[in-house]
């Protein structure tokens, strides 16, 4: 039994970078399994990468702004 606990831990942190380059392209709008495999070529580069690379997720971009907040911006 703890042998299944262990392996379970240690399969886990082998896994995280992964994971982490998966969940991190899925929030910036890239496709997860494409850079979860990446990852296990190059894992830290491919993180530093997806850091950097702009974000493709629109509806993460930011909130409209409303027009008399718009109106403050011009004038100040």
């Amino acid at each position: 039994m703890p042998e299944i606990i262990l392996g379970t831990i240690v399969l886990g942190i082998l896994l995280s970078p992964q994971l982490l380059a998966g969940f991190l392209a899925k929030r910036t709008g890239r496709n997860f399994w494409f850079w979860f495999f990446i990852s296990f070529l190059i894992p830290i580069i491919s993180l530093i990468i997806l850091i950097f690379l702009e974000d493709k997720n629109p509806a993460v971009a930011g909130y409209k702004l409303a027009e008399h907040v718009d109106k403050d911006r011009e004038l100040g």
